[in-house]
């Protein structure tokens, strides 16, 4: 299909959202908000606000959205609802923008303490374990991509290697220049970003899995493995700055058991949809902080953060949009 929408000036750009119907109080600050955020990064914001169609089965796709045959839906249509507003939007924008700096607090902190973990069980077997595949999953060291040939092993060995070769830190180049290769886990893990911390324990043993994922207070290092994989889409999403608050979560997580954590009772009862919103993986990041950093106070920010949520009842949002669960604020946070 030929793209044929044309360049619009701020202003063009403004008129057309008011003639859509959002209200617009101050124009020279709306402005200001377009030249320095950007139409198409705000409409991520304010596409929430716009009216549905009634239920419908499309033929063809509509606005980028592809459609089985057969299926029905409501279609996003350019008009807004009544009393949408522009500074509704930026409201909604600046409370993701502090959710994102938030969740990347715990994140960090997460990434490290699991570096720990890792390199710790793994260093006890042998320096150099991340080599050795008699020390690792079978299939994460056998078993071929069918498109480029190679393990998952391999592949991560690959990023690590790019890893390395672009370091600057002083601890690699006095590492490299006294030992030479291969550097210890314990040194190399230093450069590890969150996807290969996820890669490298979902490639270890499953007695090494679970040992780690008893220290979390789960049973199974499997679903630590998966959450290690969600944690690192949100960690991706935060760090491109792109939306959070209401985003669908394409790599979820696996669920504990009933009563394996204390607060994972309630989202049990829906926990496909709990799986597909952030709220779940905030509740997975500060379940894992409280056991590195017990006296943290990351979960009263976050839910302070969350009390914050904009006034957008008028537009039929609110947190349950992210997946919150019922009397989440009556928690221990």
């Amino acid at each position: 299909m030929a793209y044929d929408k044309p360049w619009k000036s701020y202003e063009d750009q403004l008129d057309q959202l008011m003639q859509r119907g959002m209200i617009v109080t101050n124009r020279p600050k709306a402005l200001h908000y377009l030249e320095r955020i950007g139409y198409y990064r705000l409409s991520g914001y304010w596409f929430p606000f716009r009216k549905r169609s009634e239920i419908c089965c499309p033929l063809t796709a509509m606005n980028g959205k592809k459609f089985k045959r057969g299926t029905t839906d409501r279609i996003a249509l350019d008009e807004f609802k009544a009393g949408a507003s522009f500074q509704n939007a930026v409201e909604l924008y600046v409370f993701d923008k502090k959710l994102r700096l938030l969740v990347m607090d715990a994140l960090e902190r997460i990434e490290i303490g699991l570096r720990v973990d890792i390199s710790h069980s793994l260093g006890k077997k042998d320096p150099f374990a991340y080599l050795k595949p008699e020390l690792l999953f079978e299939d994460f060291t056998t078993k071929l991509n069918e498109k480029n040939g190679l393990s998952k092993h391999h592949q991560w060995l690959t990023k690590q290697a790019a890893l390395i070769s672009r370091s600057k830190e002083e601890f690699i180049t006095h590492n490299k220049i006294k030992y030479g290769f291969p550097l210890p886990i314990w040194v190399v893990c230093e450069i590890w970003d969150f996807g290969t911390l996820s890669t490298i324990f979902s490639g270890m043993t499953e007695a090494d899995q679970d040992e780690i994922a008893y220290k979390y207070g789960l049973n199974n290092g499997r679903t630590l493995a998966s959450w290690l994989r969600s944690l690192n889409y949100l960690r991706n999403v935060c760090a491109h700055h792109s939306r959070l608050w209401n985003r669908n979560i394409i790599d979820q997580p696996k669920p504990p058991k009933a009563g394996e954590v204390s607060w994972i009772d309630p989202f049990l009862d829906n926990f496909s949809h709990s799986q597909a919103r952030p709220f779940l993986l905030l509740c997975i990041a500060k379940h894992l902080l409280t056991i590195i950093n017990p006296s943290s106070t990351w979960g009263q920010r976050l839910k302070a953060l969350l009390l914050e949520f904009p006034d957008l009842q008028h537009l039929g949002l609110n947190l349950a949009g992210m997946g919150a669960v019922a009397e989440w604020q009556e928690w221990s946070w």
